[in-house]
C-alpha cells in the first residue's frame, strides 16, 4: 500500500489494481477495507474511509469537499458520492476544462456515519449527512441529509421505514470482541 501514496492505510486493506486513486496523499483508509474494480476515489481535499468498509465495483467518491465514510459501511455497485457539483442555472460555465473563475461550483462535505448502507446505482449530492445506520434503497437520489436508523428510497429519497439498531449494534460488539481475540 505504501506505493499507492496514501495519507494513511490500515491493516487488511484490499484495493483492486483496477481502481483509480487521484491525490492519494489526501486519502485515509482504516482497517479491513475493500475497494473493488473500477472504483474512483478522487480526493481534492480529503477522503477518509473507516474500518470494515466495502466499496463495490464502479463506485465513485469525487469532489473538492471532504468525504468521510464511517465504520461498517457498505457502498454498493455504481454508487456516486459527490462533494462538488456544478450549478446549471447559469451562474457560471460548467466542466473541469473551463478556468475556475468562470464556473460556479458547490463544494460541500459529505458525511456518512457508521453502519450506513447505500444501495446500487444511488447518487449522494454535496452537503449531505447520512446519520448512523441509514439504509438507502437502490437507484435513489440523496439530495438532503437523512436521520439515523432510517430506511429511504426513491428520487428524491424519502424515508419509508426505520432500521433495527439493537441487532446491528450487538453484532458490532461481538465483532470488536472477536477482533481483540482474533476470533474472526
Amino acid at each position: 500500500m505504501a506505493k499507492l501514496g496514501l495519507k494513511k492505510c490500515g491493516d487488511n486493506v484490499l484495493i483492486s489494481d483496477k481502481a483509480s486513486l487521484y491525490s492519494p496523499h489526501n486519502i485515509t483508509i482504516g482497517d479491513n477495507v475493500r475497494v473493488d474494480d473500477f472504483c474512483i476515489l478522487s480526493a481534492s481535499t480529503e477522503i477518509t474511509i473507516g474500518s470494515f468498509v466495502h466499496i463495490s465495483c464502479y463506485s465513485s467518491l469525487i469532489g473538492r469537499g471532504r468525504i468521510l465514510v464511517g465504520d461498517y459501511c457498505s457502498i454498493s455497485g455504481r454508487v456516486s458520492i459527490y462533494s462538488s457539483c456544478d450549478n446549471f442555472v447559469g451562474m457560471g460555465m460548467v466542466n473541469p476544462m473551463v478556468p475556475e473563475k468562470y464556473t460556479y461550483v458547490l463544494d460541500a462535505d459529505v458525511i456518512i456515519k457508521d453502519h450506513v448502507v447505500i444501495g446500487c446505482g444511488s447518487i449522494v449530492l454535496p452537503d449531505i449527512i447520512l446519520g448512523e445506520g441509514v439504509a438507502v434503497g437502490s437507484m435513489s437520489l440523496i439530495n438532503k441529509s437523512l436521520p439515523e436508523w432510517t430506511i429511504s428510497r426513491g428520487i428524491p429519497a424519502k424515508i419509508v421505514a426505520e432500521r433495527t439498531k439493537s441487532i446491528i449494534k450487538a453484532y458490532e460488539i461481538q465483532l470488536i470482541n472477536d477482533v481483540k481475540g482474533r476470533g474472526y
